[in-house]
């Protein structure tokens, strides 16, 4: 009886070392899981800085997207480069006139550049 006795109570002892080793690497991997390189904490820190990137990048998007329309139109079609000298150089076709009108603001590259169409500076014979 002494025996068995012994017999179980290495038994016991075996399966209670087993059951700590298993409990310490359970509480392993789960410090791997949540606090290690590349678990829970880290994956939360780079999903918030997806997002914040993805919020900067939207607007830069939509602005790609007009470019990408205006080059398009650009290629395509006459008007878009005509609309773009009129707002950017003050173009003046020929077949139209150019009215100043006091008192309102123009910038000055506008004027000298309009002044040019409608007076042709000519040079003074000496």
């Amino acid at each position: 009886m002494s025996s068995e006795a012994n017999g179980e109570a290495g038994g016991w002892a075996f399966r209670k070392w087993l059951a700590l080793g298993l409990f310490l690497l359970l509480l392993v991997l789960q410090y791997q899981l949540w606090w290690g390189t590349g678990g829970w904490f880290d994956l939360q820190i780079v999903e918030k800085r997806v997002a914040t990137q993805e919020a900067v990048n939207a607007p830069l998007r939509d602005r790609n997207a007009r470019l990408a329309a205006e080059v398009t139109d650009l290629k395509q079609g006459l008007d878009a480069i005509e609309e773009r000298a009129r707002s950017d150089m003050g173009m003046v076709r020929a077949d139209e006139q150019f009215f100043w009108v006091p008192g309102v603001a123009i910038e000055p590259q506008l004027i000298e550049i309009n002044a040019g169409l409608v007076a042709p500076v000519s040079e003074p014979s000496q």
